[in-house]
């Protein structure tokens, strides 16, 4: 495949939609506005019938993510990896699990996790719920040898089975309904009003002119063919129907700098050839604050990650001067967190 560098006319048409942005006086394009609307992220995620939120079930789903007892060792939480006070992962390449084992993986954040139809970096989970079992009974995350053993530790707790029972009713203790507590928490971790979303809805200060040249730049390069949706994810798609994307797809020098393919991928889950390297399409959204990159955490800045993705996935050598607005572009992805604080937990 030959090398992409966008040309004259292109280069010309991005900055035409940049100007078109205009002063932070003037209105947003309703060409833009139309464009990108489909790309504004909702305040509130899907909610499964099967599920759904209450301010209690939310409140036991709080405590049991911050509850490191969920450990085979008591010393590792949901939160620990997944950290809602930050970004909503650790900023380590690989976790560090129970004895201070590491995975292979880079923790996804969990911010905006709800709007993804599929969980993991391959897409196992089809759910939240499913999700939030899985690291309970991983040897190397939380080390449980299975579910019933974190029920049983659960339920020597009182304030736990009282606070099951008020949610669930009686022997509402179970390893379901505390997977969906923890999912409805989790449903609540959303980062909506970004600057992206400000300037879409019309606050055309919200955007610099980088960033607006960065916007172009993704549409322009196809970016947003796999980056779409309100999650930068991928469109909106039914829970359990994942959104993939082979990486790298282009072979080049990242390949073996940040051994990009070590890992086989949606593979291991499948056995389907096809499958290999291929990876569910992870979210932009507040990515300047999840360092470092990709599956392996192998990338520790995001303007490097900007030139892999685009020499890895388009074949495109960006310059430094693109690389550095479409990272403006992403910083403008960062949304309002909603305040967290860690809950005081029952005994």
């Amino acid at each position: 495949m030959r090398a992409t560098r966008l040309s004259i006319g292109a280069l010309a048409a991005i900055a035409t939609f940049a100007a078109l942005g205009g002063a932070a006086s003037a209105a947003v394009p309703a060409e833009a506005r139309a464009q990108w609307k489909a790309f504004i992220l909702p305040e509130k995620p899907p909610v499964p019938s099967s599920n759904p939120m209450t301010a209690a079930k939310v409140e036991l789903g709080r405590q049991l993510y911050f509850d490191p007892r969920l450990s085979s060792t008591g010393a590792v939480s949901c939160n620990s990896c997944h950290d809602v006070m930050k970004g909503g992962d650790d900023n380590r390449a690989t976790s560090l699990g129970v004895h201070g084992k590491t995975g292979g993986r880079s923790a996804p954040t969990v911010w905006n996790a709800a709007h993804l139809s599929v969980q993991f970096w391959d897409g196992r989970a089809a759910s939240l719920e499913e999700q939030a079992k899985g690291p309970m009974v991983n040897p190397v995350e939380m080390g449980n040898p299975d579910h019933a053993a974190v029920v049983k530790r659960l339920s020597l707790i009182p304030g736990y089975v009282k606070q099951f029972e008020a949610v669930y009713g009686k022997n509402g203790l179970n390893i379901d309904n505390a997977a969906g507590a923890i999912a409805a928490y989790e449903r609540t971790l959303v980062t909506p009003n970004s600057p992206f979303d400000r300037y879409v809805k019309g606050d055309a200060s919200a955007l610099s002119s980088a960033a607006r040249r960065g916007m172009g730049l993704v549409q322009q390069l196809g970016c947003v063919s796999c980056h779409s949706g309100p999650n930068f994810s991928g469109p909106p798609l039914p829970e359990g129907t994942g959104f993939y994307q082979r990486f790298p797809s282009v072979a080049s020098a990242y390949d073996a700098r940040y051994q990009l393919k070590k890992d086989p991928g949606r593979y291991e889950v499948t056995r389907a050839e096809a499958d290999r390297h291929v990876w569910r399409v992870p979210t932009w959204r507040n990515v300047a604050r999840t360092a470092p990159y990709f599956h392996n955490g192998s990338v520790k800045t995001l303007d490097e990650a900007v030139r892999v993705m685009a020499k890895s996935q388009l074949n495109a050598t960006l310059t430094d001067a693109q690389t550095k607005d479409i990272v403006a572009f992403l910083n403008a992805l960062t949304g309002e967190f909603p305040r967290q604080k860690a809950p005081k937990l029952p005994v």
